[in-house]
């Protein structure tokens, strides 16, 4: 470093050797403040140059940006939207099957995160009970447009096991991840492991639910085994009538829980519902500061009408791209040689649930447990009280004979990750170990279905409904 004089100047600055001071480092100071306005114009969420303009032009265009400027950074993973233009290219030109799946896939991913964004903007503004309920619906919104488009296609075998999937990832691969990776990371002071800690009552609650809609595909099950020698006509009108009766059931169970959850015992889940608001800001990409008091972290950046006109577009965008990546998956099945079952119980559901499952991990890793608890058990209560019942009234409406009969092996699968996951959190405490057992369980189905050959999940479903 230079040594400086009384006076701040460099000895061998021209003010020293008595020289005419150039403009060197106004200049230089003049660079850098001009490279920082540059950074803040590209990456400041907060400030934006010509919103208070007195010129509306300037001030509607300087609107655009901002409301822009936050979106694209909302998220760690939205570098992927350069998939979006890339996929609907793909789909629209009609590129080989390979490349329009694989190109909407990675499209739908950084969809599903600003969709997510743009709807805890508007929640921010609704109030606790409205912000929850809009939080409740949209938050699978990705997998259920994926779910209805190839619903409305007859690809009913990939919207049961997509929805099957959703659960199985969120109770075993996410869950199993937080435990794991939380369990390793904290550790007593003296070295030794110790065990994290989340709300055995919302747990239990969550897992009687979830036990409930277990016993919802199980009966199907055994009714299509009881009738087996049964005319198919009466078979299938039978399990075509319990299901949606089972669906309307299922319904108003949801309905009651969210009554229970956002009204009558909210407090049962204040800590997990604050860690929410922390985890879901910290997994927009805006790292909440040291210090920081949690008014900030609730002050919403998008007004309601931006945030509402950014949930309508990527909503359109995400349907778009879900007709093209439904729209190849048989092209798929055949080249790849995989079931459909596979496709939808591993890959769909990490299309709309990448961005959320990286956030739990991070927060489990934070020790914030109950938020991590929140995203994997209530995303899974979600799909199995309000998607899966919600697509087969929608199939009913839409002459899709949509049931809730799943393919045996996907129901044995379900019941037993249910018992496992059950008896790994009724305690309220959890461990790397449980977690990898929840992990290992998660890769054997996984490994099951990919190993089975394409053709034979397929067609047991298809006689399953003959």
């Amino acid at each position: 470093m230079t040594p400086k004089n009384a006076n701040g100047a460099g000895e061998r600055t021209p003010l020293i050797n008595g020289e005419a001071a150039p403009s060197y480092d106004e200049n230089h100071v003049h660079h850098e403040t001009s490279s920082t306005s540059t950074l803040s114009f590209f990456l400041d969420t907060k400030h934006t140059p010509g919103l208070q303009s007195n010129n509306f032009a300037v001030r509607g265009l300087a609107y655009s940006w901002h409301v822009t400027k936050v979106t694209l950074l909302s998220s760690y993973v939205n570098f992927l939207l350069i998939a979006v233009p890339i996929g609907l290219l793909a789909g629209i030109l009609k590129w080989s099957p390979t490349a329009v799946f694989t190109l909407n896939f990675l499209a739908i991913i950084p969809l599903a995160a600003v969709l997510s964004f743009a709807t805890e903007e508007i929640s921010m503004k609704l109030g606790e009970t409205m912000g929850g309920l809009l939080n409740a619906t949209f938050g699978n919104a990705v997998e259920l447009i994926v779910s209805i488009v190839a619903l409305k296609d007859g690809q009913i075998e990939v919207v049961q096991s997509s929805m099957l999937g959703s659960i199985l990832s969120n109770l075993l691969l996410v869950m199993g991840m937080c435990f794991f990776f939380g369990g390793l990371v904290h550790r007593g002071t003296n070295g030794h492991g110790t065990e994290q800690t989340f709300s055995s009552a919302v747990a239990q609650t969550t897992c009687s639910l979830m036990t409930l809609a277990s016993a919802s595909l199980v009966l199907p099950a055994a009714l299509y085994a009881v009738l087996d020698q049964s005319d198919s006509g009466e078979k299938n009108k039978s399990i075509l009538v319990l299901s949606r009766g089972t669906a309307v059931i299922l319904l108003l169970l949801y309905v009651l829980y969210l009554a229970f959850q956002l009204r009558t015992h909210s407090n049962l889940f204040d800590a997990a519902a604050h860690a929410a608001e922390e985890g879901r800001t910290d997994g927009q990409g805006e790292e909440a500061e040291e210090g920081q008091d949690g008014e900030d972290q609730e002050e919403p950046s998008l007004g309601p009408v931006a945030a509402a006109a950014v949930l309508v577009v990527v909503t359109l965008l995400v349907a778009i791209c879900a007709e093209f990546l439904v729209g190849s998956i048989d092209d798929i099945v055949e080249s790849a040689k995989i079931s459909k079952a596979f496709i939808g119980l591993i890959l769909i559901p990490i299309v709309g649930n990448a961005a959320e499952h990286v956030t739990a991990v991070v927060v489990a890793i934070r020790n914030k447990m109950d938020l991590a608890m929140g995203v994997a058990i209530g995303s899974s209560i979600q799909i199995a009280l309000f998607m899966t019942p919600f697509l087969v009234i929608v199939g009913w409406i839409i002459g899709k004979d949509m049931t809730l009969h799943f393919e045996t092996f996907e129901t044995v699968a379900f019941a037993v990750s249910v018992l496992v996951v059950t008896y790994t959190v009724q305690d309220g405490k959890s461990n790397y170990l449980e977690g990898a057992m929840l992990l290992g369980l998660y890769i054997i189905i996984a490994v099951a279905f990919y190993s089975v050959p394409s053709g034979v999940i397929d067609e047991s479903f298809t006689n399953s409904l003959n």
